[in-house]
């Protein structure tokens, strides 16, 4: 580690205003338009909605999104408070519970639903989500969909000598302990909990887009910039090594990712290369290709 360089910050992104993803979904969009981040800033991550914590109301019908299709990239549902459930037109179903996460690759089209869970529905409490799209490279796109469920209890988990901060690897690979998820492109993602005021140094390559979002307590970069709860820091492209210290509870979702230096043609629920492969996209949707739901 003695000839790698210190690693910027590049900025760090407030939460902005919030808006409604149907009608229990209140989400912050972190990636890219609240930062005003071009869409290529953070591939192969195109999207993060954060939903801060916020309290449901206990009873009532469960809130959520109805059916809607994705193409060309995968959907990362992780939860953090509360449950949500989902299901899709490949015949996935479950409950997402505190602590899991839901990796659905859409690849070449499904049609999704998610909503809180009935339970959670029925006792109310405190939700909160993060969602993250990430793309897929060209060649994947076109993929027969899939879907991953990774049971927190499974995660491999990093623990410090000292006890102070624990890694869950959720993604790539930390030290000795390799991620759980199957990623098409090369990711680095990890949950990072402070047990007690400690720091950790994180090893990172300097071409990879990286991020990271403060999902609870207080975080110091390289022992000079105060990222707060529910703020984002984004990395600048350049050095290696980037110093997190968190007060005691402290929890941080790291993000880290090769960029995939390929065309992007977005719209709303489709994410491709061409204008010419998002008109497809309708036109399979429009003739039943997503399947039903």
């Amino acid at each position: 580690m003695n000839n790698l360089k210190v690693r910027p910050l590049e900025k760090i992104v407030l939460p902005a205003e919030p808006h409604m993803v149907g009608d229990g979904f209140k989400v912050h969009n972190m990636i890219p338009n609240g930062a005003r981040i071009a869409l290529d800033r953070m591939s192969p991550f195109f999207l993060l909605d954060y939903n801060a914590k916020m309290d449901v109301t206990p009873g009532g019908l469960p809130k959520g999104v109805g059916a809607h299709p994705h193409r060309g990239f995968e959907t990362v549902t992780i939860a953090y408070k509360g449950k949500v459930a989902h299901h899709d037109s490949t015949g996935s179903k479950g409950i997402i519970e505190e602590g899991d996460i839901q990796w659905m690759s859409a690849a070449s089209g499904v049609l999704h639903k998610e909503y809180y869970a009935e339970e959670f529905a029925e006792s109310g409490g405190v939700f909160q989500m993060v969602q993250l799209w990430i793309n897929l490279p060209a060649k994947y796109k076109m993929n027969p969909p899939a879907y991953q469920a990774i049971i927190n209890k499974d995660i491999p988990v990093y623990l410090t000598d000292d006890e102070k901060v624990s890694v869950e690897v959720i993604a790539g690979a930390f030290k000795s302990y390799k991620g759980i998820a199957h990623t098409f492109s090369p990711i680095e993602m990890y949950n990072i909990l402070f047990l007690d005021d400690a720091e950790i140094v994180l090893e990172t390559y300097a071409h990879y887009n990286t991020a990271l979002l403060v999902i609870e307590g207080e975080v110091v970069i390289n022992n000079e910039s105060l990222i707060n709860t529910d703020s984002m820091g984004l990395f600048a492209n350049k050095g290696e090594l980037i110093t997190i210290k968190g007060t005691k509870n402290t929890k941080v979702l790291f993000l880290s990712g090769e960029p995939l230096n390929e065309p992007i043609a977005s719209y709303g629920p489709f994410l491709m290369n061409t204008e010419e492969e998002i008109v497809q996209a309708f036109k399979d949707l429009e003739n039943g290709k997503f399947g039903q739901l």
